[in-house]
């Protein structure tokens, strides 16, 4: 259901976010997202003159290369448009990332590598949901390789048990997806 229908206002600011998952041919996965930042109105920037009302104010993109362990091969980030001319110099430094997985404690990582002065705060919080996407893209082909690998063992508590409401050990999901370790009466 939508929201309601609100008061009549004009729009200052639209920020713009996607992200895409791809299966490449060589086995690998390409994880991109794009972010773009337009303002309602003309406004002067000291840098680049006036900035027109549907003109990118940022305007960046970050691509993550992983395998099927959610490593990262490679990593390539750019700035087209941003407020400040040294904006697009730090985007060579995001490929400090190379060599990390992507698991439990990501988030923190990131922010210890790229934080702050270390990084661009608008590439920095598209690793986020770059991750939930390349869980999302990958996780049925992560699945096949766990089911695989796990013949004849013991199954490992799959990783989306407990991450959410729909996913909580007593609930109806797992009582359904995997029984074995359902919580619940």
């Amino acid at each position: 259901m939508p929201l309601s229908d609100p008061v009549a206002r004009n729009r200052r600011h639209n920020r713009t976010i996607d992200l895409s998952g791809y299966e490449r041919e060589d086995g690998l996965w390409d994880i991109e997202g794009h972010l773009r930042d337009i303002k309602g109105y003309t406004f002067n920037n000291s840098w680049r003159g006036d900035i027109k009302a549907g003109e990118p104010v940022h305007d960046m993109w970050i691509r993550i290369t992983v395998d099927i362990t959610l490593t990262i091969k490679s990593v390539e980030a750019s700035i087209d448009s941003g407020p400040h001319p040294i904006c697009p110099d730090i985007a060579p430094d995001f490929k400090i990332l190379e060599g990390i997985c992507i698991a439990p404690g990501w988030n923190r990582k990131v922010r210890e590598l790229l934080g702050g002065v270390k990084g661009c705060v608008h590439l920095v919080e598209m690793l986020g949901p770059l991750a939930t996407v390349a869980f999302q893209t990958l996780g049925p082909s992560r699945a096949l390789a766990a089911q695989d690998q796990a013949k004849g063992t013991d199954r490992k508590k799959p990783a989306r048990i407990d991450t959410c409401h729909v996913f909580k050990s007593d609930g109806d999901a797992v009582k359904e997806r995997w029984p074995e370790f359902y919580k619940g009466s």
